[in-house]
């Protein structure tokens, strides 16, 4: 059937091209559906299956290239150890799936190349040694070259679309020509993680030689006195072309590699994305080696010297490895030296390259352009990428320690001590290095500074390697107080967002949410090609936010909040602590759906209300309402425990929304929004249903409670923030729960208005407020702060009318107080009577008169009055000129708390005259 197939294709007949495709389709489904090997062993004897590959098929048409290119692909997945003799014919010495297949590695059809890239590598997994060697002698020099060259050719296209599109109009564009980039890539990658030693070697060999130390490296160099010498190196990637099907380049040109380099921006990028993909040993050694050692004198001279140089180094490393250790520790440098005391000329024994000064960098051309990148006194932009190649080559497993450390990573010596046996261990890290990256973290606390939070994290990032060693902080003094300096401006940038909005805190554990998903992936963020092009700060890019610059107030709050968590995980890291302040809510801590709660305790029955859940769909549900210090639970009583119940629904008091009815005074409408945890915005809510009550009472009840415990848990929220911030003189914000209660919803009431307050307009010592039972000498340190400055008021025109006002019976006044002996009554008792959102919460009140109670830092024990008393001087009705004496004495044992209690009552009433 197969030579009747053979036959039928070869007709030269008007719709060949539809019966080429169905039989195409055919011998596909075919192959691809076979189990049995015997009768693989069939369809693939006599050479009839070559012979179709062979066959000079119509490519112009679309759908014949679609189902030829993956015939080929179906045959390479049926290629083992014995099927492969039914391709490669060693006699001939011919292999056409093989040879026809990479005819097509350059087609347009991005499909194409994909399964031209899978049968090669289906080919090379295949153990037979004559079929490598055929590959390695008569297509790998050809084959890998030609890919070096339309590498090449494809870099030069990306290079200008970055340089021609500083105004982000062809992102896609860009977009396909990095994803292009990654491809080839991974599939060197690939080729080289199959550890085929001879296809490795020409691989690394065309590489080194034609792609990356030409095109790439070459490009970070500042001062090329002599192009030609890279020029020369460039005129070999048109070598052996081979003739290509379906492609319009049918040989490539080299004119067109070497007009010139790319930016050293672009340069950068590319070279983090090598050095994180690819981690073949001897090409990656190579590449770090060349960049961080070479000198000027060999840089000049072209690749070739280069390589050859670069060899000559690496046998000297062997050989000088060879030295037993004991005698390489008796050179060790004494403990009264510092920690980079070291001359040039054993920093070039040693193999650690330069580390700091200016002078020393002159003479490493492609190490001075990494370094001068990282300076981002003007923006971030070549910044990101050189932190990005450092990291990469610290990082890749194929680059050796002795070519990283005193660079990248710290060295650990030994040092041996005189006196005895023992060695001192010493680290030394690049204090150049560190500089540069403190001075990027200095910059990202500045308040006006063009430096992206992913420059900052990934800088962050690479300064932990430098710092850590054994895990212990090996920084300087300096560097140390350097990094205390950047956490006090990180304070001090936070803490001009700081505010009482419910966004601040809505943005502060929203940022934490998305930062806890986890560190930055250096990988995934030079897969993105947005960061090519210069920063913006508009959103409408559709560039991430912490890909681009803050754009409005509430970005750059946002950027603050985040500089303070990336500066604060970065001390924790370095002191070795724990974190143990965030998040503000500990899960742990927190009622969980299905738990079981006893409802007899004072936390929990003290607030049930019972209630009917009316959802959206009409179903309804008989719960009880629970209100406790962060949440708001639907219990359903437990059937097997009495005075016990089981939280069907549990959400946080700060999410949620109430409203009430217009047409039925018995009914809520509540809707519990979802914790933040995710970078989404779009809340989706837990809940949304209606509430109805028995009375309205009960439902004006449960109002209450659920605003004010909305309130309260926020500003416990923001108070935690507060503490963390270190703003100096409070715990937290002012709290809105002082706000809207009744006659304070306007801020301080005016003086008229108090007497009425106390009782009457003219309160007598008798009329002593309520004793609190269980917290004498109690003194709320906000509501202090609040009566002395009036910090409740939203506006000082209050304060200013009264400090307009006529002195109204100043002269009474005086006269009062110098015939009262209550003028020893102790300084800021309050001037108002305390609100009952501001008294002692229930469960305080319940405690042991013993324990001790703990509500730091917004309650203080304020010590009682010691001035004992046992008669209290009746306050006459009449003015103070005509007292009477004899009615002046009330003889009233009372307490000594009631006595205090009435002494500020009192003095109300005279400040209210």
């Amino acid at each position: 059937m197969l030579s009747f197939f053979l036959r039928i294709m070869r007709q030269r007949s008007g719709g060949s091209s539809y019966v080429c495709v169905q039989l195409l389709q055919t011998l596909n489904i075919l192959f691809e559906n076979i189990r049995n090997e015997t009768s693989l062993y069939y369809l693939l004897s006599n050479n009839h299956v070559n012979s179709i590959i062979v066959h000079k098929f119509d490519f112009s048409d679309e759908e014949v290239m679609a189902y030829y290119i993956s015939f080929l692909k179906t045959l390479s997945l049926k290629l083992n150890a014995h099927t492969i003799h039914f391709f490669y014919n060693e006699h001939t010495n011919d292999f056409p799936l093989y040879t026809e297949a990479i005819k097509f590695f350059n087609h347009p059809e991005s499909m194409v190349r994909i399964a031209v890239r899978t049968l090669t590598l289906n080919v090379y997994r295949v153990d037979d040694s004559s079929m490598l060697a055929f590959i390695r002698d008569r297509t790998a020099a050809p084959y890998f070259s030609n890919i070096v060259w339309f590498i090449g050719k494809h870099i030069q296209e990306l290079d200008s679309c970055v340089r021609n599109d500083a105004d982000h109009q062809s992102q896609n564009r860009l977009s396909d020509l990095v994803a292009e980039h990654l491809d080839h890539l991974h599939y060197l990658n690939d080729i080289l993680c199959l550890n085929i030693t001879d296809l490795n070697h020409v691989l690394t060999d065309h590489l080194l030689h034609k792609l990356l130390i030409p095109l790439y490296i070459y490009s970070l160099s500042l001062n090329r006195k002599k192009p030609s010498a890279t020029d020369v190196a460039c005129d070999a990637v048109g070598r052996f072309p081979v003739t290509s099907r379906g492609s319009q380049n049918s040989s490539p040109k080299s004119h067109d590699v070497t007009n010139g380099k790319v930016s050293s921006v672009v340069a950068l990028f590319l070279l983090s994305q090598v050095f994180l993909i690819l981690s073949h040993s001897p090409l990656v050694q190579s590449l770090a080696w060349i960049i961080l050692k070479t000198d000027r004198s060999v840089f000049e001279k072209g690749v070739d010297k280069l390589l050859e140089h670069y060899e000559r180094e690496k046998e000297r490393r062997a050989l000088e490895e060879e030295v037993p250790s004991d005698v390489c520790c008796g050179e060790e440098v004494s403990d009264g030296e510092t920690n980079l005391n070291i001359t040039d000329e054993e920093k070039e024994r040693m193999a650690t390259g330069p580390v700091e000064g200016a002078a020393t960098l002159v003479d490493h051309p492609f190490l001075e352009t990494v370094y001068d990148a990282i300076d981002c006194t003007e923006n971030d932009y070549a910044a990101l990428f050189a932190l990005s190649l450092l990291y990469a080559m610290a990082n890749n497993s194929g680059v050796t320690s002795d070519t990283t450390e005193q660079v990248l990573k710290p060295k650990k010596s030994f040092i041996s001590k005189s006196s005895s046996l023992s060695k001192d261990v010493r680290y030394t890290y690049n204090t150049y290095l560190a500089d540069k990256i403190l001075q990027i973290i200095i910059f990202s606390c500045q308040p006006s500074c063009r430096v992206r939070l992913v420059t900052l994290e990934l800088a962050l990032k690479l300064f932990v390697q430098l710092a850590v060693c054994d895990g212990k902080n090996i920084l300087l003094e300096s560097h140390k107080s350097t990094i205390e300096t950047a956490k006090t401006q990180s304070l001090a940038l936070l803490r001009n967002f700081y505010k009482s909005e419910e966004i601040f805190l809505d943005m502060f554990e929203h940022e934490y949410c998305d930062m806890s998903k986890g560190s930055l992936n250096v990988e995934w963020l030079c897969m993105d090609s947005a960061i090519l092009l210069p920063p913006t700060g508009t959103p409408m890019t559709g560039i991430d936010f912490i890909k681009r610059l803050p754009c409005g107030e509430v970005e750059r709050a946002r950027r603050a909040i985040r500089v303070y968590f990336l500066i604060r995980n970065l001390v924790l890291t370095l002191t070795g602590e724990v974190e143990t302040q965030l998040p503000l809510t500990n899960p742990q801590c927190c009622v969980q759906i299905d738990q079981a709660l006893d409802l007899s305790i004072p936390r929990y029955n003290s607030d049930l209300i019972a209630c009917t859940v009316v959802w959206k769909d009409g179903t309804k549900m008989r719960r009880f309402l629970v209100i406790d210090i962060l949440q708001l639970i639907l219990v359903e009583p437990d059937t097997k425990r009495l005075g016990w119940g089981v939280a069907k629904l549990v959400g946080f008091l700060q999410d949620i929304e109430v409203t009430g009815d217009k047409d039925d005074s018995r009914c809520l409408h509540i809707t519990i929004h979802r914790p933040i945890s995710g970078a989404t915005t779009n809340r989706v809510p837990l809940l949304n249903a209606k509430f109805v009550f028995d009375d309205n009472i009960r439902c004006m009840a449960a109002k209450q409670r659920l605003t004010k415990g909305r309130i309260k848990a926020r500003q416990k929220k923001m108070q935690h923030i507060a503490r963390l911030l270190e703003i100096p003189g409070q715990s937290g914000p002012p709290s809105p729960a002082f706000a809207g209660q009744g006659a304070f919803s306007g801020g301080r009431p005016s003086r008229a208005c108090r007497p009425s307050l106390l009782g009457g307009p003219r309160a007598g010592p008798g009329l002593a407020a309520p004793r609190r039972e269980g917290s004498p000498g109690v003194l709320h340190r906000a509501d202090e702060a609040r009566r002395r400055g009036g910090g409740e008021s939203p506006s000082r025109l209050t304060s200013l009318r009264r400090e307009n006002e006529p002195s109204v019976g100043k002269k009474e006044i005086r006269s009062r107080d110098n015939s009262s002996t209550r003028g020893r009554s102790r300084e800021g008792s309050p001037r108002m009577p305390r609100p009952r959102s501001e008294e002692i919460p229930l469960e305080l009140m319940k405690k042991a008169p013993n324990s001790i109670i703990d509500m730091a830092p917004k309650i203080a024990i304020m010590p009682r009055p010691h001035t004992p008393r046992t008669v209290i001087e009746a306050e006459p009705s009449t003015s103070s000129e005509n007292q009477n004496p004899k009615e002046n004495t009330l003889v009233t044992s009372i307490s000594e708390e009631t006595s205090f209690i009435a002494e500020e009552t009192d003095k109300e009433a005279v400040e209210s005259l």
